[in-house]
């Protein structure tokens, strides 16, 4: 992967992505004691930075294969994402949810042009559905986060980020899947000077930060976060990115994501999902580690339950 891959990628998606805004709080910056600059990807198109990555990843299939259509398995913003992207680019997406997905999750599927498939709410039997519509419909099948098309398309919002903002820091984003902090550490690396990408996980399902001390990928026992986004798995593609690009991985409990949910949706004036409150929680932890400095963070999406909040 190359800095022209990137590029050529953002060239490629920008019809039909948002160049996401920016915000910034000066409330915020006192508190932290840094200088932060917020990249809203909950005002992406579908309400996540997933779109970035889905879009790269149809567009890049040969004529035969989008004749075919996608499918991937998800609970979440991928399903979302990959739905609106094979809407727009004019193929077939299949979607297979567990049946326990909120209601609020399948109608967004089915409006964005999804064809939802119901499943067992395990992994085995979304992975079991997912191949079953590969095989019968030689459909491609699109990973969330451990496809290089997809980890390139993630890390345009960081490319963004710093061509509209310069130098930074630290880049600091949530990590679950690996996804996005490979992509954010490839844009660093090429676009970004002297600046370190930092990961943000909650403690109760900490495998990217014991991955990154073992050197292996590890896995979790239990997935009891309110941070939904974030309880899946590194993967072989974005692993060793990760490995090699990434700095350090602060660890978030429950009650700190929570008080940062608070503080961005109270003082931003925006509505973020849990999973996006990690980066800025991190920063008021290690308040000594960063002060003074320029702070990129990835506000990821704002796609909430709002019968369902945690405050």
């Amino acid at each position: 992967m190359s800095k022209n891959d990137l590029i050529d990628c953002h060239d490629r998606i920008k019809p039909f992505i948002h160049n996401t805004p920016v915000l910034t709080s000066k409330l915020i910056n006192n508190l932290a004691g840094a200088d932060i600059y917020f990249k809203c990807e909950n005002f992406q198109k579908m309400g996540a930075f997933k779109m970035r990555g889905a879009a790269n990843a149809i567009l890049k299939l040969s004529n035969e294969q989008k004749n075919n259509g996608v499918v991937t398995h998800s609970s979440g913003n991928h399903a979302q994402a990959v739905s609106l992207a094979a809407k727009k680019i004019g193929i077939r997406a299949y979607i297979v949810m567990p049946s326990n997905a909120p209601e609020i999750k399948k109608i967004a599927v089915k409006s964005y042009g999804g064809e939802l498939i119901e499943c067992e709410p395990n992994l085995a039997a979304r992975e079991a559905a997912a191949k079953k519509i590969v095989d019968l419909k030689g459909a491609t099948f699109i990973h969330p986060s451990n496809n290089i098309d997809v980890i390139i398309g993630q890390g345009t919002s960081c490319k963004e980020l710093i061509e509209e903002y310069g130098f930074f820091d630290h880049i600091i984003v949530p990590i679950g899947g690996g996804g996005l902090i490979a992509g954010t550490a490839l844009a660093v690396k090429y676009f970004g000077d002297k600046c370190s990408v930092i990961g943000t996980e909650p403690l109760e399902v900490d495998d990217a930060y014991r991955s990154l001390i073992s050197g292996k990928i590890e896995s979790n026992s239990t997935t009891n976060t309110i941070a939904d986004g974030l309880k899946t798995q590194l993967g072989d593609k974005n692993f060793p990115i990760i490995l090699k690009e990434v700095k350090s991985i602060i660890r978030i409990t429950e009650d700190e994501i929570i008080e940062s949910m608070k503080l961005i949706w109270q003082h931003l004036k925006i509505i973020c999902e849990p999973s996006c409150s990690l980066p800025l929680a991190g920063v008021i932890k290690n308040r000594e580690q960063f002060l003074g400095k320029k702070i990129g963070i990835i506000i990821t999406g704002g796609n909430v339950d709002l019968k369902n909040l945690p405050f």
